[in-house]
């Protein structure tokens, strides 16, 4: 087992294994973390994972953990790597089975006085009309031709359907849009999952918060970004459901045998992938992408469906309760990015899983009123604690293809969350802390608890202190709602 000896330091909170380490590793693989976060990081397999990526064909420069990274399907989460274009590979387990798994931040421009006292009815009211949990359908019934229409268009979609507002795709990643998505390309299996789910929220770490912005650490970009102290914020979580997972499943499973085919010799057959540029590898992006525009139109209902929550809780007793979207991120992710490397402008699939984009001031792609402040950086953490906004940087850009962590990172799987927490005792202890608490499982709830967690407080700095990521503001929950 890899162990600290066998890590170069080669900055404050950066460390590296070198290429020589293994036989078969192409690139080296660098980590982000503070020893403590690096202890953390060696009690499971989450190394060795990223050194197997670290063997993937077509890797470029190295292969990258943030933070935040634990033991995931074949590549760690919190990792992060690119593949040089069209011919490097790309592997479905290193970007995710809740491909889009990501978060979106809604502004208010109200203060915390002025929602307190309805806090209970608007935690009911987001519980109500935000169906949450497993297996668990939406309020939007999709045929066939629609469903197509939401694969290939996503957030879009859902502009033309009354659900989005054009500054909303404005400040989404990528517009919440993937170019390339093909609905052809998403198994009959996958389609049905998902047929009845737009605009749910699921289980296991998903989430809608209300939040306050508790600290404000650059005035001047959270201006920007419309955040201001003691302002009353909405945060949702969430990605593709089942319609994402089945994706995942049938392409790791077709990929077992393209890889033979493609004689890609793999440390570990979780990583199966294909070329780019082959037959089965652009069916899968065409898939994923199609699966990412689910997750974009997914966050934009639920924005809706918040939205009018807010209205049935507090309209009549406060004025100007509508929210305002500040940014919406993905999680899990295989992206097709221009970066320079060595001097020149190198095409590559950037593979994010559990990583975020933190694209740095002046990146096209950016909305023109943030071009030249950067990227908001959205970071949940854990139940109950607390969350940050950061900006995307150009240390990121120069560091991470312009990545960053995506939230604290377990380091208790949920099998022993269970076991070592109680559901209801939690939900007292976060009730008797103010914080109002709507959960369909009390299991469920456990799987999520604090202790679960790495300290996000830690994780963030260590992004600050790396300069892939600057902290902006610190929100913390009045209201949770899950599955």
């Amino acid at each position: 087992m890899i162990t600290q000896h066998d890590l170069e330091r080669i900055g404050e909170d950066v460390w590296q294994v070198p290429q020589t380490y293994r036989h078969d590793m192409r690139v080296p693989a660098r980590l982000y973390a503070s020893e403590e976060l690096l202890a953390d990081a060696l009690q499971d397999d989450s190394v060795t994972q990223l050194i197997n990526t670290a063997t993937l064909p077509g890797i470029v420069q190295y292969a990258i953990a943030m933070p935040d990274v634990h033991q995931g399907y074949g590549a760690p989460v919190g990792g992060v790597f690119a593949t040089a274009m069209p011919a490097g590979v790309i592997s479905p387990g290193a970007i995710g089975y809740d491909i889009n798994c990501g978060v979106r931040l809604l502004a208010s421009r109200l203060t915390a006085d002025q929602v307190l006292p309805r806090l209970d009815d608007l935690a009911n009211a987001l519980y109500r009309n935000c169906p949450s949990g497993v297996g668990s359908e939406g309020s939007v019934p999709l045929n066939a031709k629609a469903l197509g229409d939401v694969l290939e268009n996503g957030a879009e979609w859902a502009r033309q359907n009354g659900y989005a507002r054009a500054e909303d795709l404005e400040r989404t990643e990528e517009r919440g849009r993937i170019a390339g998505a093909d609905a052809s390309a998403v198994s009959k299996r996958a389609q049905e999952r998902g047929r009845d789910q737009l605009g749910t929220l699921g289980a296991g770490n998903h989430f809608i918060e209300v939040d306050r912005v508790v600290e404000i650490y650059d005035a001047d970009t959270a201006r920007a970004f419309g955040l201001f102290p003691d302002q009353i914020v909405a945060q949702i979580h969430c990605g593709s459901r089942g319609l994402g997972h089945q994706v995942c499943t049938d392409y790791v499973s077709q990929f077992q045998r393209a890889a033979r085919e493609y004689k890609i010799a793999l440390p570990d057959r979780e990583l199966v992938c294909a070329p780019f540029d082959s037959p089965e590898g652009q069916a899968y992006f065409q898939a994923m992408a199609a699966a990412a525009n689910f997750a974009f139109a997914n966050r934009q209902v639920l924005a809706h469906h918040i939205r009018r929550s807010f209205e049935q809780a507090l309209a009549g007793v406060v004025r100007h309760c509508d929210l305002v979207q500040v940014y919406d991120i993905a999680h899990n992710m295989g992206k097709v990015e221009e970066h320079d490397l060595g001097g020149a402008r190198v095409k590559v699939c950037v593979h994010r899983k559990g990583a975020t984009r933190a694209f740095g001031p002046g990146t096209q792609g950016l909305p023109p009123d943030l071009r030249g402040i950067g990227q908001p950086v959205l970071i949940p953490g854990s139940m109950g604690t607390a969350s940050y906004v950061l900006v995307g940087t150009a240390g990121a850009m120069a560091q991470t293809f312009g990545s960053a962590c995506h939230g604290a990172g377990r380091v208790m799987s949920r099998s022993q969350a269970k076991r070592e927490v109680r559901g209801e005792k939690l939900r007292a202890e976060l009730s008797a802390r103010g914080i109002a608490i709507r959960a369909g499982s009390m299991p469920g709830l456990a799987e999520e608890a604090p202790q679960a967690y790495k300290d996000v407080s830690r994780v963030v700095a260590v992004v600050h202190r790396a300069g892939i990521g600057r902290k902006v503001a610190r929100i913390e929950p009045l209201a949770v709602i899950k599955g």
